[in-house]
């Protein structure tokens, strides 16, 4: 494992790149066990996969979590907006449409 600043070349950019992939793919893999048993758990308490004052909520933590990151929180929101989504979507699988 290199930091950026430690990479002195493409080669090495690319790999650190593809592990951090392989490291994210991991994170959503283990994000998608807790929306699954969300499901499960909304399923027992007649719960609809939407609750939007939920959505908003995780909205406003990434928001937060971009910002303190240096990182643009307009295009954080849009890419956690469609994470949310399509998590929802999965939700549904389970439980059906709201």
């Amino acid at each position: 494992m290199k930091t950026a600043a430690e990479c002195q070349t493409m080669t090495d950019i690319r790999a650190e790149i593809d592990r951090l992939d392989g490291e994210l793919v991991a994170l959503f893999a283990k994000r998608v066990s807790y929306i699954d048993r969300a499901a499960e758990i909304k399923a027992t308490i007649a719960m609809p996969a939407r609750v939007t004052s939920r959505v908003e909520e995780v909205v406003a933590n990434v928001r937060r979590h971009a910002e303190s990151h240096g990182l643009p929180p307009d295009k954080l929101e849009k890419l956690w907006r469609k994470l949310i989504e399509w998590s929802i979507e999965r939700e549904e699988s389970t439980l059906g449409k709201d």
